[in-house]
C-alpha cells in the first residue's frame, strides 16, 4: 500500500507522542502543512506570529515536560528566526524537533528565491541535522531524529524540500517507540561506598544540584536530610527542592545568595548531583569533590573529581540512602542554616525599604506568595532573571522555566505559551521586562487567540534595567539602555486580553488577586521603580568597577549618581 509520505512523516511523529507543533506556514513547508490539516485530530498547530517565538515555545515545553518539542517554519528567513530559540534549547539540553522548509529539489543549489543551505547554518546548533531528499526514506529519518534528540538531548534538524513530502511511497515503515530506550548505566556499589567515605571523612559537605535532580526531586530531599547536606541549585533547577526548605541556600553566583558564596568557600567537600555548572570560578576548586551524571563527558568537566558515578541520580542517591548511616547533626549545616536566616532577614528589609512606584523585589514575593502550589512560573532574562531567583520561594510542585545558559531575552511569553498548552490545568504566571516583552509582544495575540489564560507582568521602566548594573559594576557610564514609553496595558486590551496598569505594590496585589482566575491572557504593565539587582556578594572585582563608574558619572555629570541604600551595598560586600 502507498501513502503520501508527508502523511506517514505525521503519523510518525504521533506515534511518538507528538501532539503539538509552533511554527507558520509557508511556501516551502506548505506539503507537510496540508498533512498537518488532514491529522488535525491527532497533532494540534499553534501558529504563532514569530518563528523565534516557535523555537522559544518549543524549547520550553521540552525544558517543562522532559518531552519533545517541535517547530516548524520555511526555509530560508523563516528558519533562521528560528535559530536562537534552537539554540536555547541546545544549550539548556532540551529536546526539540525542527522541521525547515525549503525550494524544491530541482531548484537546489541555483541561488533561487529563499534558498538558504540550512543543512550547513544549522549544523552547530544541531546533534541531528539532515536534508531529505528520497521521499522513501523520510519516514525511517524523522523517527531516528526524534530518538536522536531524545538521547542527545538536544536539537534535531530535518531540512526538507516541499516536493518531497508530496510523494506517494511504499507505507513498510514502523516507528520505534516501543523499542527506544535511554542506556541504562549500573550503579556500581562500590562506587556508592567510596563517595559516602568521602562524605563521612569531610565535616563541610555542600552539594550543588542542577536538572539531573528534576526526576529524583524525593530522593535528593531525603539524601540531604539524612546526611544533613546544606544544598546549592542551578538557577534552571530552582524549585526542585523547595525554595524554603532550610537546608535549601539559593542559587550561587551573581543571581544568588551570600550564604550559599560564603558556604562553598567554608566546604571541604563538593557533591555535585546532575549540574554542568558553567560558573567555574564560583566552586571552590581547593576541595575534594563527588559528582554523578548520566553524561559521562561532564565527569569532571567543571572541577576536579574524586569519584565519578555515571547515572542516573535518582537510582544514585537512592542507593546512598539505603547504603549510607544517617548523620545525626553536624555543625556546617548548623551555620548554614543560620547564615540562611539572617539572609532572609536582609531580604525582608529590601523589599521593605521606602521607594516610589511598584518595587521589584516586593513584587515578585507577592507573586510568590499569591502563586498556587502548582503554578508554571516563566520568567525572563535581565532584572527579572535576578529577582525572580531571590524573590520567589518555589516549590517542587511548582514548574519555574527561565533561559538558563543562552540568556535570551523574550523567552517568558513563549514559555507561557507552552505551559499553558501543555499544562492547561496549572496556573501560569510570566514575568519580563519591558526590553525583553517587547521583542516577542506580538505572540501575546496568539496566547489570546488560542484562548490561553495567564497572568504576564511586565517592569516598565523604560529601562535595559539589568544592562544598567552591568555598566556600572564593570566601571562604564550607562548608555543606550532607555526604552520607550509603551502603554503595554493597551496593547493588550487591542489583542483582546485584558491589560490594567498599576502603580504601586499595593495595585500589582489588588490586580494579581482579582485576575488569577481570569478566562483570557492578563497583563500586568507594573510602573517599576529602578531597583538594584545587586549581586549576593559583590567581589572586588566589582566593587572597583562601581567606584569608577561614580567618579566617572561626578566628572561627566557634575552629580552624585543615585546608588543603592548604602546597606545593601555593605550587606553584599563586606
Amino acid at each position: 500500500m502507498k501513502v503520501r509520505a508527508s502523511d506517514k512523516m505525521i503519523d510518525i511523529m504521533s506515534q511518538w507522542g507528538i501532539n503539538n507543533i509552533f511554527g507558520l506556514p509557508g511556501d516551502s513547508v506548505d506539503t507537510t502543512i496540508d498533512a498537518m490539516y488532514r491529522a488535525q485530530d491527532r497533532i494540534k498547530f499553534t501558529h504563532v506570529l514569530h518563528e523565534e517565538v516557535a523555537a522559544l515555545s518549543a524549547a520550553a515545553q521540552a525544558k517543562l515536560t522532559g518531552k519533545i518539542g517541535v517547530c516548524l517554519s520555511i526555509g530560508g528567513p523563516g528558519a533562521i528566526h528560528l535559530l536562537n530559540g534552537l539554540y536555547d534549547a541546545k544549550m539548556d539540553h532540551a529536546p526539540v524537533l525542527a522541521i525547515l522548509g525549503q525550494v524544491q529539489s530541482k531548484m537546489l543549489n541555483t541561488d533561487f528565491f529563499q534558498e538558504v543551505d540550512t543543512h550547513v547554518l544549522f549544523d552547530d546548533v544541531a546533534v541531528y541535522n539532515k536534508l531529505i531528499m528520497d521521499p522513501q526514506s523520510l519516514p525511517r529519518i524523522v523517527d531516528e531524529a526524534i530518538r536522536t534528540a531524545y538521547s542527545k538531548q538536544g536539537v534535531a534538524v530535518l531540512t526538507i524540500p516541499d516536493d518531497i513530502p508530496d510523494h506517494m511511497i511504499q507505507d513498510n515503515f514502523t516507528a520505534n517507540v516501543d523499542n527506544f530506550k535511554i542506556e541504562d548505566y549500573q550503579v556500581d556499589d562500590d562506587e556508592i561506598k567510596k563517595a559516602l567515605h568521602l562524605m563521612e571523612i569531610h565535616s563541610n559537605p555542600i552539594v550543588l544540584a542542577g536538572t539531573g535532580i528534576r526526576n529524583a526531586k524525593k530522593e535528593t530531599r531525603e539524601f540531604i536530610e539524612k546526611f544533613k547536606l546544606p544544598i546549592i541549585q542551578t538557577m534552571p533547577a530552582k524549585g526542585m527542592v523547595d525554595d524554603d526548605h532550610p537546608y535549601n541556600l539559593g542559587q550561587l553566583g551573581k543571581l544568588g545568595t551570600k550564604p550559599a558564596f560564603e558556604m562553598m568557600q567554608k566546604a571541604d567537600l563538593l557533591i555535585m548531583l546532575g549540574t554542568d555548572y558553567p560558573y567555574a570560578p564560583y566552586l571552590n576548586h581547593k576541595i575534594d569533590a563527588i559528582q554523578v551524571d548520566i553524561n559521562g563527558d561532564k565527569l569532571g568537566k567543571r572541577h576536579r573529581v574524586n569519584v565519578a558515578i555515571q547515572g542516573e541520580t535518582k537510582e544514585v542517591l537512592q542507593r546512598m540512602i539505603d547504603l549510607g548511616d544517617e548523620v545525626e547533626s553536624r555543625a556546617f549545616l548548623d551555620t548554614a542554616i543560620n547564615h540562611m536566616s539572617q539572609w532572609r532577614s536582609w531580604m525582608e528589609d529590601v523589599i521593605n525599604k521606602k521607594h516610589d512606584g511598584v518595587l521589584p523585589s516586593k513584587m515578585f514575593r507577592t507573586l510568590s506568595k499569591q502563586a498556587e502550589a502548582n503554578a508554571v512560573f516563566s520568567i525572563d532574562v535581565g532584572t527579572s532573571t535576578a529577582f525572580g531567583a531571590r524573590f520567589i520561594d518555589a516549590k517542587s510542585t511548582q514548574k519555574y522555566t527561565i533561559s538558563a545558559w543562552l540568556g535570551t531575552m523574550g523567552c517568558a511569553l513563549p514559555g507561557a505559551i507552552a505551559s499553558k498548552m501543555v499544562m492547561p490545568e496549572r496556573p501560569v504566571y510570566a514575568v519580563a521586562g519591558d526590553g525583553a516583552f517587547s521583542m516577542v509582544m506580538q505572540d501575546f495575540a496568539t496566547a489570546v487567540r488560542y484562548h490561553l489564560p495567564m497572568v504576564i507582568t511586565v517592569l516598565n521602566n523604560k529601562l535595559l534595567a539589568f544592562i544598567e548594573y552591568e555598566q556600572q559594576s564593570a566601571g562604564q557610564q550607562n548608555y543606550g539602555i532607555s526604552l520607550p514609553d509603551i502603554d503595554f496595558a493597551k496593547f493588550a486590551e487591542a489583542c483582546g486580553g485584558i491589560g490594567i496598569t498599576v502603580t504601586s505594590n499595593e495595585e500589582y496585589e489588588a490586580a494579581l488577586k482579582k485576575y488569577h482566575n481570569a478566562d483570557r491572557p492578563v497583563l500586568i504593565n507594573a510602573a517599576v521603580t529602578d531597583e538594584a539587582p545587586l549581586p549576593g556578594k559583590i567581589v572586588i572585582d566589582e566593587a572597583k568597577g562601581y567606584a569608577k563608574f561614580g567618579f566617572g558619572h561626578v566628572i561627566d555629570k557634575k552629580s552624585i549618581p543615585e546608588l543603592p541604600p548604602m546597606k545593601e551595598i555593605l550587606r553584599s560586600f563586606l
